[in-house]
């Protein structure tokens, strides 16, 4: 297949405004052009996350006034979160670029199948990816120690969508667990098999496994960003009251004053919610001594720590840990 077949143009045209003329720059921000070879997996990928950033214009719906919704979704989700949509070719040839800047080709221009540290790495690495391999914050995951990378957890299903549209990650099934290689039950020691035992539906795994500080931002607003910097809170999760490791999310009350925007219901949703960090020890401080926890609380949300100004909904996250019966 020549460069026709995708980029259409004219490629018996010898002089290059002729050859160029109707060329398509990104074939694959329309999902039917690699549909003429891919049909099933751009059926379903129509309809992933990755592709709808639905997950984005959930998450702060909450926050707006019914006459708030609408031009949200037309200022600013449309102009602005939906750019961080990825197309097949942002995956498999030309990743997609961030804040307007890129990687280009991924190789060259062959297609590949996974590039997991050029292509997750380059829209994730803000968090997830630096966590990971440790570039941000102390040691490795590791996992990523022992040679594992993303599509090793994330599987390419996963990625490439079910078929079923999504407003949340959280909807999706068969989203990676812990539990799916780490069998509780299954532990070699009794000390461990207790602890996981007395904890269980009470703590995230993060809650005790997480290593070190992780990236947290404040301050956002629209066209200036937002200011970075590392912290560690432990609290409830806003989603089932387990205590779990929380990342700050930077949406302020004047995030988006410059278009009109005062999100009515910004005390609905706190600004703390509860995130998987990928930095993963099996020793951590919290698994050496139930003290850290119970006795010295450390990384604890507290009301001397909360974002100032923000949401009411914050206070409800701080977790009130009992001592320790001696």
């Amino acid at each position: 297949m020549g460069c026709k077949f995708c980029h259409q143009g004219d490629d018996k045209a010898m002089a290059k405004d002729a050859a160029h003329k109707g060329l398509i720059r990104k074939p694959s921000s329309n999902l039917k052009a690699c549909a003429m070879c891919h049909k099933k997996i751009t059926d379903t990928y129509a309809k992933s996350l990755h592709f709808t950033t639905l997950g984005q214009k959930t998450g702060l719906r909450p926050r707006l006034g019914e006459g708030e919704k609408e031009l949200f979704d037309n200022q600013i989700f449309e102009k602005s979160c939906r750019s961080c949509h990825a197309s097949c070719g942002a995956c498999h040839v030309k990743a997609q670029p961030v804040g307007a800047i890129g990687i280009g080709l991924i190789k060259n221009h062959r297609f590949v199948k996974r590039n997991e540290g050029k292509t997750c790495a380059f829209c994730h690495g803000g968090r997830v990816y630096a966590e990971y391999t440790g570039e941000y914050g102390e040691a490795p995951d590791v996992h990523y120690q022992k040679g594992m990378m993303c599509m090793d957890c994330h599987k390419k299903s996963e990625l490439h969508g079910d078929g079923n549209s999504y407003s949340t990650m959280r909807e999706v099934k068969d989203r990676p667990s812990c539990n799916t290689c780490h069998k509780l039950g299954n532990e070699a020691k009794l000390t461990t098999r207790t602890a996981h035992q007395v904890h269980k539906d009470k703590v995230s795994c993060y809650g005790c496994h997480v290593a070190s500080d992780y990236r947290n931002c404040k301050n956002c607003h629209l066209d200036s960003g937002a200011t970075s910097f590392p912290e560690f809170y432990l609290g409830k999760s806003p989603r089932n009251g387990k205590l779990t490791t929380l990342r700050l999310i930077p949406t302020v009350r004047d995030t988006f004053q410059g278009t009109g925007i005062k999100m009515e219901n910004y005390d609905k949703l706190p600004n703390y919610w509860d995130s998987p960090v990928h930095n993963i020890r099996k020793k951590t401080a919290r698994t050496h001594s139930c003290d850290a926890c119970h006795g010295d609380r450390q990384n604890f949300l507290s009301h001397e720590k909360l974002l100032k100004d923000g949401s009411q909904e914050n206070k409800n996250l701080i977790m009130k840990v009992k001592d320790i019966n001696r």
